[in-house]
């Protein structure tokens, strides 16, 4: 039977020998390659991966050497570039906004969900004109845990804050997307609540305001 290895022994060993790296890139490039995509589509995403893996083999020694897994720091480091990607995250609004300006309204009773069910990652895409509306640090807490598959104590690792404050800021998020949608605005000429939203994330996102 062959030994697993952890993370932190091959990220140890690589201090000394570069080319054992490599593993650590085998073992992450799906998950953080996956998560990267869902946040600029897969087009961008090649860039930002690739830079994410370089930052990470530069600074592999600044990795805390008494957590198993490296995940964490990987999906910590695709975040930071992300926010350094700006443009192609607008884009990637822009059709998203596109794709659900086509789609059916979401029914009455689909707003009647579990709190697992909002946790699952097909819910995002359903559920991304609620998003638009949440603050940048909360759909970075969501992004991680639906489409990064991070569990709390991982995520509080990538952002570097407390356990807790991931906990707040999911249970927040959680009933924000589960209330019932807002009222049609009176004036027919107003734009859509979801679009507005979107549109707002989008420049928040270009111009990095928090």
């Amino acid at each position: 039977m062959p030994i697993v290895t952890n993370d932190n022994d091959i990220i140890r060993e690589s201090i000394g020998s570069a080319e054992k790296f490599s593993e650590i890139f085998e073992r992450h490039i799906d998950a953080v390659s996956a998560y990267v995509a869902r946040r600029v589509g897969p087009a961008a995403s090649d860039d930002i991966v690739s830079e994410t893996f370089l930052i990470a083999f530069r600074k592999r020694k600044r990795f805390d050497l008494e957590r198993p897994s490296a995940l964490p720091w990987l999906m910590g480091i695709a975040t930071n570039v992300l926010g350094q990607h700006r443009r192609a995250q607008a884009q990637h609004w822009r059709v998203l906004q596109a794709s659900f300006s086509q789609s059916d309204p979401v029914a009455p009773d689909d707003h009647d969900r579990s709190s697992a069910q909002l946790d699952a990652a097909g819910e995002i895409e359903r559920l991304y004109p609620r998003i638009a509306a949440l603050s940048a640090r909360d759909r970075e807490v969501l992004f991680l845990h639906a489409w990064g598959d991070l569990t709390y104590e991982q995520i509080a690792a990538a952002l570097r804050i407390p356990v807790g404050t991931v906990r707040s800021r999911l249970s927040r998020i959680r009933a924000k997307l589960a209330a019932p949608p807002p009222s049609p605005p009176e004036a027919a000429h107003q734009p859509r609540p979801a679009t507005t939203h979107i549109r707002l994330a989008e420049k928040e996102i270009i111009h990095g305001h928090p």
